[in-house]
């Protein structure tokens, strides 16, 4: 569980916005990221409120800040147990003291730049093991890895 300060947003990744026919390709992903810590994300069907809800109530500890912004889905994280704060970005408010969502949302331009530069493109089947491994990789991104590497090898020798 994540704890403390806690950054929570979603996103869209792949497909294309189809609002003449009134769906969208995109797939949507969950996502929760401590201030200076480890992040958790989830490929979801939707960005609703009963989808929601319960991914934070999974992934964030009770008594935690949570920081978001102002989509109608995480208004009822107050009665939850949640302190929660939002920014208003359609006002262009990005920080108001230590309110912000800006760590999530590098997460979020780091992992679609990973996906875009490394695979360039991602089926919805496989897209929650794209975003485990650089959830892993963002949650290990200060260890050395070199000499992970090097044990390992010489294990194999």
């Amino acid at each position: 569980m994540l704890s403390g300060d806690v950054e929570i947003d979603e996103t869209y990744i792949g497909g294309k916005h189809l609002h003449k026919y009134g769906y969208s390709k995109k797939q949507a992903i969950f996502g929760a990221v401590e201030r200076n810590g480890m992040a958790k994300a989830k490929h979801v069907k939707s960005t609703g409120v009963r989808v929601l809800i319960p991914e934070v109530t999974s992934s964030v500890a009770p008594e935690s800040n949570v920081f978001s912004d102002e989509w109608s889905a995480y208004k009822s994280l107050s009665r939850r147990g949640y302190t929660h704060t939002t920014v208003n970005h359609s006002t262009l408010e990005y920080v108001r003291g230590t309110a912000y969502t800006n760590t999530i949302e590098g997460f979020w331009s780091q992992l679609k730049r990973s996906i875009d530069g490394t695979y360039h493109a991602v089926s919805p089947k496989y897209l929650q093991n794209y975003v485990d491994e650089f959830v892993f990789r963002y949650n290990f991104r200060y260890l050395p890895s070199c000499p992970v590497l090097l044990e390992r090898a010489a294990k194999l020798s």
